[in-house]
């Protein structure tokens, strides 16, 4: 009895001991291979070092098992046993590795060369699945498990989990859609039709997520949104259009108001952070005659939708100024009331 002990607790010293050097090993050469990446410029190497720090405690594991075996004497089916135990956690490492490697140099690249590919949540995570995937039926392979009735079983009760996973199948397939799509985009301005309006931060697997003007975060189901009536600020373009509703007296002359207004928009045109360079302004005579006032509107063309409420704000305070330096009255609501009174009879 005391020579089975003895001969097991060899083998688990070994492993063990072999376990904790890696351990401290690993520790070293990552903090080596962090030092060396910051003197880099590419984010690539970071990227690879992040990706394989986990996995490499699997490795770890899988060395320390193999030499706890080489210096026992198990039988040949234990051994084989611990081969394969040693041989599934270094596949299960290699797919997490694979899968944060693929997942983070994609994005990393998208951002860098600027693509309009879909970078969000749901994207990554149906990359992600796939390797899992992938790393998953490697694994059965080597344990010689056929995949057919694994197949067969998953497409009878695919049923019952469908039903039962309605509304979330439904989400999923919807945010799919919308990246296939892509109407809506990570970053786009939006506004559905219900009155929510702000920026789309991320679209997962069940919902997509916008940031308000005021920093609140509205969460819709993917479902809702691809139902929903959706204006898109950022598309086909980000430039957009604002208009300017300007009012004043009928004592002054309309070409005169729109001769001076076009020369203080083309003068804000090249001073006012957010206009748009590359079109010129416009001023009409519309909507026209006013109850108690001449109505011009100026149309301006600002760079992107976020900065259409710091150039209104500019503009009015010019177009003010300028009015009032002219001469020109910005009249208040009137109206003028006629009394007649009735003879008596």
């Amino acid at each position: 009895m005391g020579f089975e002990i003895k001969e097991a607790a060899i083998p688990f010293i070994f492993g063990f001991s072999s376990f904790i050097i890696l351990i401290v090993l690993r520790s070293f050469i990552f903090r080596f291979l962090n030092k060396w990446a910051e003197k880099t410029k590419t984010k690539v190497d970071d990227i690879i070092i992040l990706s394989l720090k986990k996995p490499s405690i699997f490795w770890c594991c899988a060395i320390a098992i193999h030499i706890g075996i080489s210096t026992s004497k198990m039988s040949e089916k234990y051994s084989i046993l611990a081969n394969k135990i040693i041989e599934i956690l270094i596949i299960l490492s290699i797919t997490i590795a694979l899968a944060n490697l693929l997942v983070k140099i994609l994005r990393n690249y998208i951002e860098e060369e600027k693509l309009s590919l879909p970078t969000s949540g749901l994207f990554y995570a149906i990359l992600k699945i796939t390797v899992y995937i992938i790393g998953f039926l490697i694994i059965l392979n080597l344990l010689n498990i056929s995949i057919t009735p694994i197949i067969t079983a998953l497409g009878v009760g695919g049923l019952a989990v469908a039903l039962a996973l309605q509304d979330t199948l439904s989400n999923l397939f919807a945010g799919i859609h919308i990246l296939i799509e892509k109407t809506i985009k990570i970053g786009d301005i939006i506004k559905l039709e219900g009155g929510q309006e702000g920026i789309v931060e991320d679209i997962t697997w069940r919902t997509t997520r916008l940031r308000t003007i005021s920093n609140n975060l509205i969460v819709i189901p993917n479902n809702k949104l691809s139902q929903s009536v959706v204006i898109n600020f950022s598309m086909p373009e980000k430039p957009m259009t604002i208009s300017i509703p300007i009012s004043i007296s009928y004592s002054s002359s309309p070409s005169k108001v729109e001769e001076i207004l076009m020369d203080e928009l083309k003068k804000a045109k090249e001073e006012v952070e957010g206009i748009f360079k590359e079109k010129e302004p416009i001023v009409r005579f519309s909507p026209g005659f006013g109850e108690s006032s001449l109505d011009f509107t100026a149309f301006v063309f600002v760079s992107e939708f976020s900065k259409q409420y710091f150039v209104q704000s500019e503009l009015r305070k010019r177009i003010f100024e300028r009015l009032k330096k002219e001469g020109i009255e910005i009249p208040f609501p009137q109206r003028v009331v006629h009394l007649r009174k009735e003879k008596d009879e």
